[in-house]
């Protein structure tokens, strides 16, 4: 179920480039909720130093996904957070023996730490969708199910900048405006979150006629045993020539002020 981060690097005469993710997974269901964090790097090699990049995602304060590269272990290991995938999301939006409730407004604060020792720029990708869970346990995507209904509520728009060409219904693209200074975090890009209640008033009827004659009317809820997925990407890149980086990397066309401000063409 869950969605892999990759970490890119490519080189660029004698720069490099570095992309890291932080992944955030929920699932839920109506009555039971659960998370999940992978991650996956692949090798780079390079004819420059090495800097320590690290990424972490916060939610309403507390860290829950980081991954740092700790640039003295010597097989490349990143730092994780140790808390078992399925408990990491929750811990920070539900209180104690709470169930995920349809149509209740939930504490989502979701923002971006520099957790490592370079400054960078960041963005992040927000995937919402809905998935029918099958028997063997394999997901299948129902696309006829709308993801205006998964309300993660977008905040300081006016610094997380909307990338309108890659976003569709399914997935939200956000560039952080300026400069994220190692150590720091930014300005929060959500603060609730809501799986609207509406979903179960989604209903298909259909009408059959008995052998007495008789008129049978069947309503199937359209939303039953669905469960819905919301995801969020953290990607940052260096800030050295930054545009050539983001382009690289993200292949997207930016531009960058005489102040380091960052604006989307």
């Amino acid at each position: 179920m869950g969605r892999k981060r990759r970490i890119k690097g490519m080189t660029l005469g004698n720069l490099v480039l570095f992309a890291v993710a932080a992944v955030l997974l929920i699932s839920s269901s109506i009555g039971s909720a659960r998370a999940a964090l992978t991650f996956f790097s692949k090798t780079y090699t390079s004819r420059v130093q090495t800097l320590n990049i690290g990424v972490s995602l916060v939610e309403n304060g507390s860290f829950i996904a980081w991954r740092d590269y700790d640039k003295k272990t010597a097989d490349g290991n990143w730092d994780v957070n140790s808390v078992p995938v399925d408990q990491r999301l929750f811990q920070n939006l539900l209180d104690e023996n709470e169930n995920f409730l349809m149509g209740k407004v939930y504490d989502e604060k979701l923002a971006v730490h520099n957790s490592g020792n370079i400054d960078q720029y960041v963005r992040v990708n927000i995937y919402r969708y809905w998935v029918k869970v099958k028997e063997d346990g394999s997901e299948e995507k129902l696309l006829d199910l709308s993801p205006d209904l998964i309300d993660l509520n977008f905040v300081n728009t006016n610094r997380w900048l909307l990338d309108s060409e890659s976003t569709t219904p399914e997935r939200i693209v956000l560039y952080y405006d300026s400069i994220l200074p190692s150590g720091e975090t930014t300005l929060p890009f959500s603060d609730t979150l809501k799986v609207d209640g509406l979903a179960a008033d989604h209903v298909t009827q259909t009408k059959t006629t008995n052998k007495e004659g008789y008129t049978v009317i069947t309503t199937t809820y359209d939303y039953d045993g669905v469960e819905f997925r919301l995801e969020v990407e953290v990607n940052a890149v260096q800030t050295h020539n930054a545009k050539d980086a983001i382009w690289s990397t993200w292949g997207r066309e930016v531009s960058i002020s005489s102040d380091k401000k960052l604006s989307l063409r």
